[in-house]
């Protein structure tokens, strides 16, 4: 092994670490939305901009680790686990990160205004869905722990317990989403129509981060069920 690869160091003997290092980049990634639409709110662009490079930044640290993580993982792995079953857990992850930055880069392209009537709701959507992504974060850094007890005991119930969780917050999210979408379509006769598509397309692609990352949390439930 090349110890002077830093990615070699972060595989050590396991994929597990880097798989974990990509889903905090990822989240960190999410975690901007709530910043990013702060600014927004306020009319600050160059403060929403300014936010918008961190979201690329972190989105492009953790592009690097996907693919090095593609490229460096042996064919076969001695664990529980298949090297399909790791990439697709590294694809949903992906995602999230690649729809924060899509949503973020066209509400500040456009400069979108959000009306002052959804505005509070809306905030509260966005957390509900960052707080989805961070239990998702919370199942995936158990997953060396699972392996140490081999998928048995203890560990299994907890993280079927955060699994649950997950779950529940992600129901939470879409209860937002479906109250943000009626108030938007009481007031949207009041706006104009591209805007008013813009905004539906916003509140849809937020709501898809949050079923992304409870998708995180389902390909480790079936990782349990083997």
């Amino acid at each position: 092994m090349d110890f002077s690869n830093p990615i070699s160091n972060l595989f050590g003997k396991s994929p597990i670490r880097p798989l974990q290092e990509h889903m905090s980049l990822v989240v960190s990634c999410a975690k901007q939305l709530e910043p990013f639409f702060d600014a927004v709110i306020t009319d600050k662009w160059d403060n929403a901009s300014e936010v918008f490079d961190l979201i690329v930044e972190n989105e492009q640290q953790a592009d690097r680790l996907k693919k090095e993580f593609r490229l460096s993982m042996p064919k076969s792995l001695f664990m529980p686990m298949s090297r399909g079953d790791l990439l697709s857990i590294l694809a949903q992850q992906d995602e999230i990160a690649n729809t924060t930055k899509d949503v973020c880069g066209i509400v500040l392209g456009r400069e979108m205004n959000i009306p002052t009537v959804l505005q509070t709701d809306f905030i509260g959507y966005i957390k509900s869905a960052i707080e989805t992504c961070e239990k998702a974060l919370k199942a995936i850094n158990e997953l060396d722990e699972l392996l140490e007890t081999g998928f048995s005991g203890q560990e299994v119930k907890f993280v079927k317990k955060l699994i649950r969780e997950l779950d529940a917050q992600e129901q939470k999210v879409d209860k937002k989403e479906r109250k943000l979408r009626h108030r938007l379509f009481k007031i949207e006769a009041d706006i104009p129509p591209v805007n008013v598509m813009f905004l539906y397309s916003t509140i849809d692609n937020i709501g898809a981060i949050a079923d992304t990352a409870e998708r995180v949390g389902n390909r480790l439930e079936l990782l349990l069920a083997k």
